[in-house]
């Protein structure tokens, strides 16, 4: 699940749907990622938002 550069936008807390976290944690679960390059990929702005 990529975002091109120009289409990241940053979301706020009432704004992931369910299949949206399940993807970026299945993400960060697998290794494809690191919390910190979901963070920046997916603009989610919170640490925790990821790892919790």
């Amino acid at each position: 699940m990529q975002v091109p550069e120009e289409k990241r936008v940053r979301r706020s807390q009432r704004d992931y749907s369910l299949p949206f976290k399940l993807a970026v944690v299945g993400e960060v679960a697998r290794g494809e990622l690191s919390y910190k390059q979901a963070q920046r990929r997916y603009g989610i702005q919170g640490r925790s938002t990821v790892l919790a």
